[in-house]
């Protein structure tokens, strides 16, 4: 084993967290617990000024575990805690996580050996399991494996091997910033899928396997997960603006459909045909009603009942975020620019 670690990459795992007090023990003990050489791993938690117990949480385990340490995060967003703790780096491979995960023992070797497999990867990662305790958070974990609730996003969809758009809890070769740039501290949401973009854009590639393995613990109630994908409309806006085009036709989608349901609501008032306002409405509300049946048999009625609801509050959320957010760059340009409070600073 000696042998071995000589010869393995050092690897540095960046956790940027804030206020994850309830999470952050599990979270950061899997990364501890990893059957990766222990002089071959470092873990940099940066904090974003927690004001739970989150940074005691983590400075106690740093006292009993050297190759942890704690990052000041002062900025509280995701992208600028991940940058700063980059800067104090040393490995030669990164890996990012949230404080809302949890990784099998395996992921840091797993994920450091598809990169050395694929070499016209520069970034790997594994398809997210969602997990969840409530029955509503157990509909959450379904809307956001099914292709109606998350559209083509292959890397949600448990099982699948090939490239995707991106990873959710990446691992790169750290040259990759090097090459493209760190993350956009202007953002406070969607910075990974506008750093997935600039990758695709300058001809690297990313590569989802089921060999790495984590859990990734959803939103269980439906203010929080409104709120979520909300912010994650409302932060598509600067994204676009920043490459004058959407990255994924999937992003707007869900905002047209809401258009689209206005325009017809329109045309039925102004013929006097109120039918025509429902063919949409009508035919979203049975194909929910469809996936909801679909799962019963593997869920049961108590779960598959809050389906449609938890799709419902993915696709409202996210439409209503980004038309808010196109509203915003008409009447409120400097809405970003305090954007910082809006959103929590894990996924």
């Amino acid at each position: 084993m000696a042998a071995e670690s000589q010869i393995l990459p050092l690897v540095t795992v960046i956790m940027p967290v804030r206020n994850e007090q309830k999470e952050i023990s599990q979270s950061l003990g899997s990364v501890l617990a990893q059957d990766y050489p222990a002089n071959r791993l470092e873990v940099l938690v940066a904090d974003g000024m927690s004001g739970d117990g989150t940074r005691a949480i983590v400075e106690e385990i740093a006292q009993r575990d050297p190759r942890v340490r704690l990052v000041d995060n002062q900025a509280q967003i995701m992208a600028a805690g991940f940058n700063t703790a980059l800067t104090s780096a040393r490995g030669e491979i990164i890996v990012l996580l949230g404080g809302h995960s949890e990784i099998a023992v395996d992921f840091v070797r797993e994920s450091v050996t598809l990169l050395r497999e694929h070499p016209e990867a520069w970034c790997v990662g594994g398809p997210i399991s969602h997990v969840a305790h409530s029955p509503f958070g157990k509909a959450v974990a379904i809307g956001m494996s099914h292709r109606l609730g998350v559209g083509n996003a292959s890397h949600h969809f448990a099982g699948y091997e090939g490239y995707a758009e991106g990873a959710p809890f990446p691992t790169l070769w750290r040259w990759v910033f090097e090459r493209v740039g760190t993350l956009d501290e202007r953002l406070v949401r969607n910075q990974d899928d506008e750093f997935y973009y600039r990758i695709r854009q300058a001809g690297g590639k990313v590569y989802i396997s089921p060999r790495i393995r984590y859990n990734y613990f959803v939103r269980e109630r439906i203010r929080h997960l409104f709120r979520q994908y909300f912010q994650y409309g409302f932060w598509r806006i600067p994204v676009m603006k920043k490459h004058q085009r959407p990255t994924t036709i999937r992003q707007v989608i869900p905002s047209l459909f809401y258009v689209a349901c206005i325009c017809l609501l329109l045309v039925g008032i102004w013929f006097r045909q109120p039918l025509i306002a429902l063919v949409l409405p009508s035919t979203y509300v049975a194909t929910l009603v469809a996936v909801g049946l679909s799962v019963v048999p593997r869920v049961g009625f108590r779960i598959a009942c809050r389906v449609p609801l938890a799709i419902t509050t993915l696709h409202a959320g996210y439409a209503l975020g980004l038309i808010y957010g196109l509203w915003a760059s008409l009447f409120q340009p400097g809405a970003w620019d305090t954007g910082g409070q809006m959103a929590t600073i894990s996924r």
